[in-house]
Formats: C-alpha cells, structure tokens, sequence
C-alpha cells in the first residue's frame, strides 16, 4: 500500500499542474469580456477614420455583420442630415444586415444604424426607448459635437 502511495502521488500532482496549464492556456487564448456581454464585447482592431470640415476622430468597428457590411461600402463621402439636436443620419440606398435592439442609452460617439439603412452618427448622450444596430464607437468624442455643428454637413468615413 505504501509503495502505491508513493506512485499515485507524484501521478496526482503531474495530472493538476497539466491541468492549471491548459485551464490557463483557455483563458489567455479566449479571453471573455465581462464589460457588456452583447456585441460591446465584439470590438475588434478594424479603425475607421471619420472628417468633418479639418477635423478627424477615430473610431473602432465591431465584429458583426453590419459593420462588416458598412466597412466594405469605404471609402464613402455622404451628406448627413440633423435630427434632434444630437445625431447626424444618412439613408443608404440599399440595406444593411441589422440586429436590432434597444441599447437603453445612446453615448456621444456611437455609430449606428437605424432600420435596415439609415446610418446614425450620435453627438450627444441621451436615453432613448429606439431599436439600433451598433457598427462602432468613436475612440475620443470629444470636439465630435462641435465638429458635427447644427445643421447638415459632409462626413468622409474611410479605413486607418
């Protein structure tokens, strides 16, 4: 029985320490965001860079299909339009793949699309009860209101 002991034990602690290595292994190569267990969690290094007027602002896409749809329509220069006093829209012709749902509240920056076609550039934070599909976010909103301004305006939208 002793001389079992003395096998077993170095056999247990060979089996754990393989073990704790694959289990770290998992969660360095399949990290999981605990932030926002929706798409905020599929942000990926695609950057974009938007200008209005002389000024420019970068922001990240997501992984999904919307915005994986929107970035092969780059470069496009499009004339948005005021609404409300804190988002700048445009109507593409044709639609985009959608998975709508309501985010509860929009942040400056946020780059959406509206329906199946309307992309949705917001300058100002605001709770609402509307159905969006998110695309991106601006890196660094701030100037982002004041670059858009009041009324329509032109906005270029290209890859980094």
């Amino acid at each position: 029985m002793k001389n079992a002991t003395i096998i077993l034990l170095p056999l247990l602690l060979l089996t754990s320490s393989l073990m704790t290595c694959n289990m770290d292994d998992m969660q360095t190569a399949n990290p999981v965001s605990m932030e926002n267990n929706d798409t905020n969690s599929d942000i990926t290094g695609n950057k974009l860079r938007i200008r209005v007027g002389s000024s420019t602002f970068s922001a990240t896409l997501l992984d999904t299909p919307t915005a994986k749809a929107f970035k092969a329509r780059l470069p496009i220069t499009i004339s948005m339009s005021e609404l409300n006093g804190n988002e700048k829209f445009y109507s593409f012709p044709t639609d985009l793949p959608t998975r709508a749902a309501n985010p509860g509240m929009v942040q400056t920056g946020d780059l959406m699309l509206y329906g199946s076609n309307t992309l949705v550039l917001f300058y100002k934070s605001f709770s609402t009860s509307y159905s969006y599909t998110k695309i991106g976010r601006v890196d660094n909103p701030a100037g982002l209101a004041a670059a858009l301004g009041l009324g329509n305006v032109t906005v270029t939208f290209d890859q980094l």
